[in-house]
């Protein structure tokens, strides 16, 4: 097994660096251009406040999918498990994860779990909160607790994008209010999923929301309890089987531990009782998920033995 230096991840990025070729960055994100297609950062944080880091990890990009684990998080502690997983599934699925076909050709009309869209806008739709400011404030406030960052905050370009070409996730969000899957407000509902999506981070931020998962949901600088363990514990089995969407499969077997995606080419890993990972690779696939992020993944679990599935035998 390799020994975590800042050193073994500068050569992990320099190795991976070349499968950014193997994907496009999304245009439609404000910020982002072809000119960050070869873009690639890690940042690493231990349950000690170690922190390990290569590559562009100066650079500033929105959390985009990678949110879904924090909106879901805000949900657990609002209404608890029973009656969030009434409302939204968590069964993995083979769609992609925008898709609208599946909530119309199951029995149950319900998204299959809080990773896709239309999960997460289900989700949104039962943050508490007197309005929508306030639903959004509650959860800026508790992104910057775990990241120890007060700077967190909106990208309003991304925000506004987010909105004016949003149609697709209307189209899923209207369909669950005609199938009683929502019952609140859907605009507020559309809006609140819209910001979480735009808030802004860096690859140290995710290591931490990563790093505050592996430790229970305790504040790694106080100690404090901010999360029961029984949520964090429902959050990272979906991770698990839906971080991925439908690579998921694939990055159980070939990381094996909780892993969250998003477009922006974004990833927030969650290695229990160990660390916590941020990675970023703008450049992503078909399915959603970073070319050179998701092979840079994989080289750490594997030269690191991070696998959660591994069982060390003694002789």
């Amino acid at each position: 097994m390799e020994k975590l230096t800042n050193e073994f991840l500068e050569e992990l990025v320099t190795e991976c660096r070349p499968y950014s070729r193997d994907g496009e960055v999304v245009k439609d994100i404000p910020g982002q251009s072809p000119a960050d297609q070869n873009k690639l950062g890690v940042c690493m944080i231990d349950l000690n406040n170690n922190v390990y880091s290569a590559g562009d990890t100066d650079m500033r990009f929105t959390i985009q999918s990678a949110s879904k684990i924090v909106s879901l998080m805000m949900a657990l502690d609002d209404f608890g498990k029973d009656e969030v997983f009434q409302n939204v599934g968590m069964e993995p699925m083979g769609d992609f994860y925008n898709s609208i076909s599946h909530l119309e050709s199951h029995d149950v009309k319900k998204p299959f779990n809080p990773m896709v869209n239309a999960g997460a806008i289900a989700v949104s739709a039962m943050i508490k909160g007197k309005n929508l400011d306030d639903k959004f404030q509650r959860i800026l406030k508790r992104l910057r607790q775990i990241t120890h960052n007060n700077s967190l905050k909106i990208n309003e370009d991304v925000y506004e994008s987010e909105k004016l070409k949003g149609d697709r996730n209307r189209s899923l969000a209207y369909f669950m209010k005609s199938t009683g899957a929502i019952a609140h407000d859907i605009e507020e509902s559309l809006d609140l999923y819209f910001r979480i999506n735009s808030i802004e981070v860096t690859t140290a931020d995710l290591a931490k929301i990563g790093a505050f998962f592996a430790n229970g949901g305790r504040s790694l600088k106080t100690g404090e309890q901010l999360i029961p363990m029984d949520h964090i514990n429902t959050i990272e089995a979906i991770m698990m089987t839906s971080g991925m969407y439908n690579e998921a499969g694939k990055y159980a077997v070939e990381v094996g531990f909780p892993i969250k995606s998003g477009v922006s080419g974004c990833i927030v890993g969650s290695v229990p009782g160990r660390l916590g990972i941020g990675i970023i690779g703008p450049a992503i696939n078909k399915k959603g998920n970073s070319t050179a992020g998701g092979e840079l993944l994989q080289r750490i679990s594997r030269h690191l033995d991070l696998n959660i599935f591994s069982v060390i035998r003694k002789e």
